[in-house]
């Protein structure tokens, strides 16, 4: 089956399922909280509760990676069945791998991400645009092909990011300046939404940047970082209404009740509506 475009297809998610992101990220201090060990069988009886809470009801769930590749090659195949099952229950997954490389290599890592048919095949994936732009092109081509979506970095919501992000490159060019228009550049005359995405934390006093990219913005730092629903208008402007705000642990703490994330998941997607409206 030919997917649509991963733009449309989250234009869609967010228009009849609410505008939020939940990251699903089993570190070991929410597997302790929900009275799990720090072992794959925590790690599975985690990740099978968020996806049955939420993948029937919000927009996009977020698997970090890493937590799964730390318990090597039976944490990965907790992450394939993960991915399998949200996408199946109706919620478009986001990995977040942030891979960046170059040649051949980011056409691997586009391969495991990107390419139907991969155990991990995902909506989209996360990657990192500091090898330069044109390096990502593999994962953009690919993208492009399956009908999937790419979030690069572009003003992240940790303090240092700035130490790259704010650089300006020889040509006068702010770094993420550049980012951002050279994805605008690869969502040129999409509709309703570009595919090529960008991820502009939502922490941020002043952006100071061009968001208008056509493209959805992937919005980390909303609760436990200190940012709320009420500062995406001021951070993102007219683009607001292509941000997909995304909340980890100010969800997944309410486990491992399903109601309880349930709920949670809901209330910030109330809060994002009555911030926007």
């Amino acid at each position: 089956m030919t997917l649509a475009p991963f733009g449309a297809r989250l234009r869609h998610a967010l228009d009849t399922r609410g505008q939020l992101c939940v990251g699903i990220d089993p570190h070991a201090s929410l597997l302790a909280g929900w009275g799990l060990e720090d072992t794959v069988a925590g790690l599975e009886t985690f990740s099978r509760t968020v996806v049955e809470a939420l993948a029937d009801r919000v927009a996009v769930l977020k698997p970090q990676a890493a937590f799964y590749e730390r318990f090597g090659s039976r944490g990965v195949a907790v992450l394939e069945r993960s991915v399998e099952e949200a996408r199946a229950a109706g919620a478009l997954v986001l990995m977040d791998a942030k891979r960046g490389d170059i040649g051949s290599t980011m056409a691997a890592y586009a391969e495991a991400f990107l390419a139907p048919g991969s155990p991990l095949f995902s909506d989209a994936v996360t990657v990192s645009p500091y090898l330069g732009f044109g390096s990502l092109r593999p994962a953009l081509d690919l993208a492009r092909a399956s009908g999937a979506g790419v979030f690069a970095l572009a003003l992240t919501s940790n303090p240092e990011g700035a130490e790259v992000q704010r650089a300006v490159g020889a040509d006068g060019e702010p770094v993420a300046a550049s980012v951002l228009r050279q994805l605008a550049e690869e969502n040129a005359g999409a509709e309703p939404l570009g595919s090529f995405g960008a991820v502009v934390g939502a922490t941020l006093a002043d952006a100071g940047v061009d968001l208008a990219i056509n493209g959805p913005l992937l919005a980390p730092g909303i609760g436990a970082q200190g940012a709320t629903m009420a500062d995406l208008p001021r951070v993102f402007g007219a683009s607001v209404r292509n941000v997909v705000p995304s909340v980890s642990r100010d969800v997944l703490k309410h486990g491992p009740s399903v109601e309880a994330l349930r709920s949670a998941a809901d209330r910030f997607v109330q809060e994002y509506a009555e911030a926007v409206k």
